[in-house]
């Protein structure tokens, strides 16, 4: 696995990686991550700017809810620990 980029962004980290004819794109943000695979022969992506084509400000919003979602299930299962 390779890094091929990353993508600026003010709250979180965003690397993308090539491997295995897949693109993978890395989400971190407070020690929790977030991958995800996307196959070059599956959706014609064939570089780091189609891949910045998918990665919209949307697309970073949902992933964001997805990290809250899991800070606050993380938090739950420590809060009797």
């Amino acid at each position: 696995m390779r890094i091929i980029g990353e993508i600026p962004h003010t709250e979180m980290r965003i690397t993308l990686f090539y491997m295995n004819q897949k693109y993978l794109v890395k989400f971190e943000l407070h020690g929790l991550e977030q991958t995800y695979k996307i196959s070059e022969f599956d959706y014609l992506v064939s570089s780091v700017e189609d891949i910045k084509k998918i990665v919209t400000e949307d697309f970073i919003k949902h992933v964001s809810s997805v990290f809250m979602f899991m800070q606050n299930h993380l938090n739950e299962a420590l809060k009797d620990y």
